[in-house]
C-alpha cells in the first residue's frame, strides 16, 4: 500500500514484516502543459527535467552525486537509468536506483532533486510526481505530488535518511532555481 506524502511528512522504509528495504527506486514523472495552438488546437512541447541524487555525510558535506553527467555513484550503490529529454510517455520518465545495503556508512542522507536544465519553469509542467518503489516486488511505497506550478525551475523533492538501523523518506518540496544540482546546494542545506 502506497502512502501519499505531503510536504514535510516522513515515512519509515521498514517492511511490514519487520525487515528492511534493500533496493529502492526513486521514479520521477512529468508532462508538459499543452500550449494553445494558433487555431484553437493544442500543441505539445518538450520539457527536459533532470533528476539527481546527492549523497551527504553527517556533517552535511556532499560526498557524491548521481545525475545525467554521472550515472553511477563512485561506490556503485546509486545509479541513474538515463536522461529523458522530453517527459513523453507514461509512468516514470527518469529513475534513480539505490541499493541501501551498499550505501557507505558515512552517507547519512540522500537528497533527490529535479531541475530544468533548459530553464523552463514549473508553470509549464503538470502531473509531476516522485515516488519510491521497492525493487524486490515493484510495490510503490510512497508518492509525493510535485504539482503546484510556479516560476521556479527546480525542486528539492525528497530525502532518504538513515533512521536508526533502517532508513526513512521525507517529502521536502522545496522550490528552487538552478540548471544543475550544483545551483541547488545552498537550498538543500536547510533540508539536511
Amino acid at each position: 500500500m502506497s502512502i501519499s506524502l505531503t510536504k514535510g511528512q516522513k515515512v519509515s522504509l521498514a517492511k511490514r514484516d519487520g525487515g528492511a528495504l534493500s533496493r529502492v527506486r526513486m521514479g520521477l514523472g512529468w508532462d508538459a502543459v499543452k500550449k494553445k495552438g494558433f487555431f484553437g488546437g493544442s500543441k505539445s512541447q518538450s520539457i527536459d527535467l533532470d533528476a539527481s541524487a546527492l549523497l551527504f555525510d553527517a556533517a552535511g558535506t556532499l560526498v557524491d552525486q548521481v545525475w545525467f553527467q554521472q550515472l553511477r555513484s563512485k561506490d556503485g550503490a546509486v545509479s541513474h537509468t538515463g536522461d529523458n529529454l522530453t517527459g513523453a510517455g507514461e509512468g516514470d520518465d527518469e529513475s534513480i536506483r539505490v541499493d541501501l545495503s551498499a550505501v557507505p556508512a558515512a552517507v547519512t542522507t540522500i537528497v533527490f532533486a529535479v531541475n530544468s536544465f533548459t530553464g523552463q519553469d514549473f508553470s509549464q509542467i503538470e502531473n509531476a510526481f516522485c515516488r519510491l518503489i521497492d525493487e524486490s516486488n515493484e510495490a510503490e511505497i510512497a508518492r509525493y505530488d510535485l504539482s503546484g506550478s510556479g516560476r521556479h525551475n527546480a525542486q528539492i523533492m525528497a530525502k532518504v535518511s538513515r533512521d536508526g538501523a533502517g532508513w526513512s523518506m521525507t517529502a521536502l518540496g522545496i522550490p528552487a532555481t538552478g540548471r544543475t544540482f550544483r545551483d541547488l546546494l545552498p537550498a538543500m542545506a536547510s533540508a539536511l
